[in-house]
């Protein structure tokens, strides 16, 4: 039977139009596996710090940076993500633990300790850091050296802080103690003399006098209050994501970018770091 070029053309046209659009769906499928789970990655959405110098600071031209955005870039790098297909969404403290469980975030990292409340709803990687609780004090200051020296005098801290009621409570209870909405408060009433000290974890510390206005103005008194293991948390049963977050940060420990990271973002307050330690969870 002879075939007309017309619709040879037609059967032409409908053949490439199916093949084009069995292609795009194609590619839809594979584009939209934004987990660890291989196969083709649009985006990863990492959980971070925006308001914590040093460690997760969105900057006021929408860019972030601090160590724990370098372990996030790092650990996502390795799971098959480039910088570009990062998207870092803000995870608040209390907010942590749901942004998880909803899948609102693949994994958070932000100054996040692990304790066992937590891992009644999250797991974690890691530690990749261990902070100790700390003082800030001017770096003119001599009379502070040792907690007890807090007696009679005013610190500062966050409102609701387990730092300060750590401090007020067991190490030097007759501190007068201020609380205020940030750490920034703080910083301004330690740089005017209204206040003598700020507690909370050195890591948090270092991290806002290395900014470039409070280079000089203060300095780490150098204590170890409590110790702090930093965690990346991710969804409660996820083991697959647990062993390659693990494998990701071993490697950045060994390769050197680890140290790096910590020297670049805490360094200008000569932080005296903890060495990387050893990997606990999930094995």
């Amino acid at each position: 039977m002879k075939i007309s070029k017309a619709a040879a053309a037609a059967a032409v046209a409908v053949a490439l139009s199916l093949t084009a659009t069995a292609c795009g769906g194609s590619k839809k499928d594979a584009a939209s596996d934004g987990g660890a789970s291989g196969g083709a990655k649009d985006k990863i959405v990492v959980g971070i710090k925006f308001d914590q110098p040093g460690l997760g600071l969105k900057t006021p031209d929408g860019k972030f940076t601090g160590f724990d955005v370098d372990v996030a870039t790092y650990v996502a790098k390795e799971l098959g993500y480039q910088p570009d297909q990062i998207e870092f969404k803000q995870a608040v403290s209390a907010e942590r633990e749901n942004l998880i469980s909803n899948g609102d975030v693949k994994f958070i990292v932000a100054t996040y300790s692990i304790n066992d409340k937590r891992k009644e709803r999250v797991d974690f990687a890691g530690p990749y850091f261990l902070a100790h609780q700390d003082l800030l004090v001017r770096a003119d200051d001599t009379s502070i050296t040792k907690v007890e020296d807090l007696n009679k005098k005013k610190l500062c801290s966050v409102t609701g802080s387990t730092s300060a009621q750590n401090v007020k409570k067991n190490l030097a209870p007759e501190a007068d103690l201020l609380e205020q909405g940030g750490y920034s408060e703080c910083l301004t009433g330690l740089e005017n003399k209204a206040v003598d000290a700020l507690t909370t974890d050195n890591s948090i510390l270092a991290g806002y006098a290395a900014q470039e206005k409070n280079k000089g103005k203060f300095k780490l008194v150098g204590l170890s209050m409590s110790n702090e293991n930093y965690g990346i948390g991710l969804k409660k049963g996820d083991k697959e994501l647990q062993t390659k977050i693990n494998a990701a940060l071993k490697k950045m420990v060994e390769d050197g970018s680890w140290q790096k990271a910590v020297d670049k973002n805490l360094g200008p307050a000569n932080y005296k770091n903890e060495p990387a330690p050893q990997i606990t969870e999930g094995s």
